[in-house]
């Protein structure tokens, strides 16, 4: 159980004074002490980039080999003030991340240390702007995407879950979360059987998985639709990409306030968690190695949809 966690994180992410340093206070309370954080300057305002390692007992970190598993909290900003006042849907994502670092420092605090490393990153910015987006406005981010993904994207990564709230549509009509098929370098793979156990054990009920599309997967600032940003990490990695949306049954703006459900929150923050367990023991796929060297010997490489395109050269 993880509630404990995520109500203390949302409790210091709904303010117009949070920073990361705000975070970095919070978690090394929790034992969390691998933090680093870094301001960034956009056209659009700053944000405080939050960078965090959680050493496994044979992970990267210590010079072990157990695989490394990324989690993204993805976001445009924790609110939008002064348009908006209080925590933003749209922020979900930092929420989920930043409560899944409290609740993995405190695990090991108790000595219940897992195989391999676990990197979180995510951004606090409590005054994001906002943008037009059909069916219902989008959440903007003071810094461009490039940047988000050059600070939220660790090499060391072995495998990526990119936590986004993704209300603002018409294509999962589900409360609670979905996973999306895993993204490797252009392709879009089928949907993990291992995270579908995971998802299933977490919430007690048959996993929701949400349709993404060719769209989706590329660069932001191509002029094609995305269903949101979740799946932005895919374009900065060669990890495999899973996006873990956070969702509810009617398009709820990215932008509006006392839209979060910290229950919901609760449940990614459970399911993130145990992947992280399973994945760093080697007891969980994001996909099947074989069948996609299979698809690039058959079909070629992808990786030209990880760029801006053809019009960008």
């Amino acid at each position: 159980m993880a509630l404990k966690q995520v109500m203390e994180v949302y409790e210091l992410l709904d303010s117009a004074h949070v920073s990361g340093d705000s975070v970095v206070c919070l978690l090394q309370q929790a034992g969390v002490g691998d933090i680093a954080v870094k301001r960034v300057e956009g056209k659009k305002g700053a944000t405080d980039f939050v960078r965090i390692r959680i050493a496994g007992r044979h992970g990267k970190i210590k010079g072990g080999n157990a695989p490394t598993l990324g989690i993204v909290g993805r976001l445009g900003g924790l609110g939008a003030r002064p348009e908006r006042i209080g925590f933003v849907s749209d922020g979900d994502g930092a929420l989920a991340a930043v409560s899944a670092a409290m609740k993995l420092g405190m695990m090991q605090e108790n000595g219940d240390v897992l195989e391999g490393d676990v990197i979180i990153c995510t951004h606090i910015c409590p005054d994001a702007p906002t943008r037009p987006h059909n069916p219902v406005p989008f959440m903007d981010s003071p810094v461009e995407i490039a940047d988000m993904n050059a600070h939220e994207i660790d090499p060391d990564m072995d495998a990526v879950l990119s936590i986004d709230t993704t209300k603002g549509n018409r294509i999962i009509n589900h409360k609670g979360f979905a996973i999306s098929p895993t993204v490797k370098q252009g392709y879009i793979l089928r949907v993990s059987e291992d995270l579908l156990d995971i998802v299933q054990t977490v919430t007690g009920t048959l996993p929701a998985v949400f349709a993404i599309t060719t769209q989706d997967i590329t660069p932001y600032g191509n002029g094609l639709f995305h269903l949101n940003s979740i799946l932005q990490p895919s374009v900065a990695t060669q990890a495999p990409v899973v996006g873990v949306a956070i969702t509810t049954e009617t398009p709820v703006p990215g932008c509006a306030t006392g839209a979060t459900h910290l229950i919901d929150v609760e449940a990614v923050v459970r399911f993130v968690i145990e992947v992280a367990k399973a994945f760093t023991q080697g007891q969980c796929k994001f996909y099947d190695q074989e069948e996609y060297a299979l698809m690039e010997s058959l079909y070629g490489s992808m990786c030209h949809l990880q760029t801006a395109g053809q019009n960008s050269r």
